[in-house]
């Protein structure tokens, strides 16, 4: 899938092999109750991917995060640390995908409805959808689990970093024409991304502001990570939920 998804960027954009969908690295271990809207998307019962719990029924996660197979089972893991034990494991019933995914970056973004509802507690939380863009200079947060470092295994504990965000003009100079408003470039304080899955939240002041696509090396300091805008996107966002949730909708 991985292979796949770069060859869908636009060759305007900064493609190579270090181009590739990011993952939270050498951030602080934190537990699941300080970011209970923190999903693990699994297929095949391997965790692949990021996602973010929107309602007792739905999750979003990036585009690039579902396979093209329609025989590769898709898994939920929310209310746990660990992205391999513990929690609750619910499976994928239907999933829209932006269709305008495979035509610009600026649409990496998917919806899933659950098979059944979550049970929702102190571990298990939805977030909020932001109503505007983050400002640049502004601090957020994303989460997730990836490398404790550079060409080192992957932590199945749940890491966070803190990013500031970075304007879109600047970030244009550095990526290309590629990066649109429904984009947002962060850059790491200390600490940054190394290549992964995605799909997990970029959060400031309580509201999910980002969804996790992609970036270039590991914690490169030149190249911001790039996110999904979800205000810009936010009605897509809700029209996809209404879609998933409708009895007529096609089962994936």
């Amino acid at each position: 899938m991985l292979t796949q998804w770069i060859f869908l960027v636009p060759s305007f954009i900064l493609i190579s092999a270090e181009s590739i969908p990011e993952r939270i690295f050498e951030g602080h271990l934190v537990p699941i109750s300080e970011i209970p809207w923190q999903a693990s998307l699994h297929r095949n019962g391997k965790h692949t991917c990021d996602a973010v719990i929107y309602n007792d029924r739905i999750v979003i996660t990036a585009a690039h995060c579902i396979p093209t197979n329609n025989n590769t089972e898709i898994t939920i893991r929310v209310g746990s640390s660990m992205s391999n034990s513990g929690g609750q494991v619910v499976n994928a019933s239907k999933i829209e995908i932006h269709e305008g995914f495979g035509q610009s970056l600026s649409n990496d973004i998917a919806v899933i409805r659950l098979q059944s509802h979550l049970q929702m507690g102190v571990n298990v939380k939805s977030i909020p959808l932001a109503n505007s863009s983050p400002k640049p200079e502004s601090s957020a947060s994303v989460s997730g689990w990836g490398p404790v470092g550079c060409q080192q295994s992957e932590s199945n504990s749940l890491l966070k970093a803190k990013v500031n965000i970075v304007d879109l003009d600047s970030c244009q100079k550095i990526y290309g024409q590629g990066i649109t408003k429904n984009l947002i470039c962060a850059a790491p304080l200390e600490k940054g991304f190394c290549s992964g899955g995605s799909g997990g939240p970029l959060v400031s002041n309580g509201k999910l502001v980002g969804i996790v696509s992609f970036g270039k090396g590991c914690a490169h300091p030149e190249y911001p990570g790039i996110y999904i805008d979800v205000a810009q996107l936010k009605s897509w966002i809700l029209k996809a939920t209404q879609k998933v949730l409708c009895p007529c909708s096609i089962r994936v």
